[in-house]
């Protein structure tokens, strides 16, 4: 039997990260009574995912945090009200335990006590619930972004939680696998009293599922908040030029340019890809042509293949079938020679990367220190780099951030900040994976204008995407991969 739903107030309170200097949020006076389904929204840095943390219970000030003010769960401390909060992370795979799909929905089970005999029924609906098709045994190293995402929701929802709490949960799935979530969701706030704290950025879809939007700002708290559709008409345009998502508000369209001739850049012809002790491919049969002046978008389901692809046209894997070479125009002598042969220094010259996860390319301990890295190993002269540094900080809105640890930022900064260390080195091609995860309307914008300009100065482009108005505001072409 599911607790009763728990109530939140917090009064003035702030949370600042170990060694920054800034507050990731301050002056929070918000109560969310029990039952109330609630949709968070903020500009990317304000704070958003920090106070999902707080209220769940999972900050603590002995790592060197600050903490200012009262928040309570339930009339308790969070970390008090632990047992009856569930919350889904930003990133998925931080909240992945277990080497086996079941294991891992079963952790938080066993953590409560909950006799064997009833662990694994609930394993078994949370995995359906959310659609999870491979049953227990599927190796958690094994799945996609989306994936993944859809295993820790289950994990969430097997603990029947009083409060839960939703941080993008939709992010990295494909639309169908987004609005299956959405109907999960939904079928639980109809089906138990539960108290829903959403955040996403993109709200359209979620609108029928909540009561009220709140809306922080950086530093600021609570700006804004009403019921959606009363909150919208009235402050829409003010939301929007501050950065956040708003419904039906048509995105500007950018001006058409002639761009250089295009050159072939990249040719992979009958590439495919099984990873260590997988029983299939995870990409077979894939020819393509990734071309200068130009931007390629990869679409489709969850699982179809598309960042490894994307792995392979940059070189960081290794193809176990066909080919993934460079055209005359990239090559530079090494025109017949595998990508993923190339040594680093010239690899990275020549195709700059963004990961799925930007955590798995940040290598030092400041932001500054980031950007300066590649350009170091490619032999850059120090002047250039840094210049080259700082004007991405200012494009990609990060200059105050230079000297934070790159793991300390938002999910949408850490996106802009893993975009910016792969055009520090100046390369031809850019290979990106979910380039507009965590972005906010007004850094989304930014992204796309960096972006086509950078095409349109004759660069290639590939991205992988679930953002569907992304893909048609800059693709030029775009390949859909079918489910294995």
């Amino acid at each position: 039997m599911s607790p009763a739903p728990a109530a939140i107030e917090a009064r003035g309170w702030g949370w600042r990260h170990a060694g920054r200097r800034d507050w990731a949020v301050r002056g929070v006076d918000l109560r969310i009574e029990a039952g109330e389904r609630v949709l968070l929204l903020g500009a990317s840095g304000a704070g958003k995912s920090t106070l999902l943390l707080g209220v769940a219970g999972l900050l603590d000030a002995s790592g060197g945090g600050e903490q200012e003010g009262t928040l309570r769960v339930a009339g308790e401390t969070p970390v008090a009200a632990r047992d009856s909060t569930g919350i889904l992370f930003q990133d998925p795979e931080a909240q992945l335990v277990m080497g086996r799909a079941g294991d891992d929905v079963a952790f938080g089970l066993e953590n409560r006590c909950l006799p064997t005999d009833e662990i694994w029924p609930q394993v078994d609906a949370a995995l359906d619930a959310v659609g999870f098709d491979y049953g227990r045994d599927q190796s958690t190293n094994a799945l996609s972004g989306g994936e993944q995402q859809r295993l820790a929701l289950a994990g969430v929802l097997a603990l029947r939680p009083a409060l839960l709490l939703l941080d993008e949960p939709t992010a990295n799935l494909d639309p169908d696998g987004a609005a299956a979530i959405r109907r999960v969701v939904g079928g639980l706030l109809d089906n138990r009293e539960m108290t829903l704290v959403l955040v996403e950025h993109r709200v359209a879809e979620w609108l029928s599922l909540v009561d009220r939007v709140v809306v922080i700002e950086p530093g600021g708290g609570v700006s804004a908040e009403g019921p959606p559709r009363e909150l919208f008409a009235r402050l829409g345009d003010r939301l929007a030029a501050a950065g956040v998502w708003v419904p039906d508000l048509t995105l500007p369209s950018r001006a058409v340019v002639t761009r250089p001739e295009p050159e072939t850049m990249i040719l992979a012809d009958g590439v495919g890809f099984t990873y260590p002790g997988a029983t299939g491919p995870a990409l077979s049969g894939v020819d393509l042509r990734l071309r200068s002046s130009e931007a390629l978008a990869l679409v489709g389901p969850n699982g179809a293949g598309k960042s490894t692809l994307a792995l392979l046209l940059a070189g960081l894997l290794a193809p176990s079938s066909g080919t993934v070479v460079a055209g005359e125009a990239l090559a530079h002598g090494r025109a017949h020679d595998p990508i993923a042969r190339w040594p680093a220094r010239e690899l990275v010259t020549r195709i700059g990367t963004v990961f799925q996860d930007p955590e798995h390319q940040f290598l030092t301990r400041r932001v500054i220190d980031e950007l300066l890295l590649g350009p170091r190993r490619a032999g850059i002269e120090p002047g250039t780099a840094r210049r080259r540094a700082d004007e991405l900080l200012a494009r990609l809105r990060l200059t105050r951030l230079a000297a934070a640890n790159p793991f300390t930022l938002s999910g949408g900064e850490k996106r802009r900040l893993s975009v910016a260390t792969a055009l520090t080195t100046a390369p031809g091609v850019l290979v990106l994976d979910e380039p507009t995860f965590g972005q906010d309307r007004r850094t989304w914008l930014e992204l796309l204008d960096l972006l086509a300009s950078l095409r349109d100065e004759g660069r290639a482009i590939c991205f992988v995407t679930h953002d569907r108005d992304f893909a048609h505001a800059l693709a030029d072409r775009t390949l859909r991969l079918a489910a294995a």
